[in-house]
């Protein structure tokens, strides 16, 4: 009903295969020109690891953000996911990005005692994406 009052009408439910879903529901939004998409058969995990991501989107991003048109949260959201998938750590892949390998540790004692670490500043500054300088 918001969407409809901003111009915008959605196009898709992505839903899993619950029983608790009737037919009927998908009858009456097919009518409405919104198309069901059901999730994977076998795959329980899929649900869980989309509501993670959908969290960590809106607890990193979407809270931070105000949307000026309807380009920029398009952008927004290209932009985090090239930084969740490039450069943001991840505790369950050992501090790796999903597209990234695991650094080398540092163990050369200079090194450790002179780390120039540098801060690049993403979306005006919601996101920082850090490196060592060379």
């Amino acid at each position: 009903m918001d969407l409809e009052g901003a111009g915008c009408r959605a196009r898709f439910l992505i839903r899993d295969r619950d029983g608790k879903f009737p037919a009927l529901m998908d009858e009456i939004l097919a009518e409405a020109g919104i198309k069901t998409v059901l999730t994977g058969l076998r795959m329980p995990r899929m649900n869980s690891i989309m509501e993670r991501w959908v969290q960590s989107c809106r607890h990193e991003l979407l809270d931070r953000c105000l949307a000026w048109n309807e380009h920029h949260p398009r952008h927004a959201l290209r932009e985090y996911e090239h930084f969740y998938n490039q450069h943001r750590a991840h505790q369950a892949l050992d501090q790796a990005a999903p597209v990234r390998p695991v650094p080398n540790p540092t163990t050369d004692s200079e090194r450790i005692i002179d780390l120039n670490v540098r801060r690049r500043d993403r979306l005006g500054g919601v996101l920082h994406a850090y490196s060592h300088a060379a």
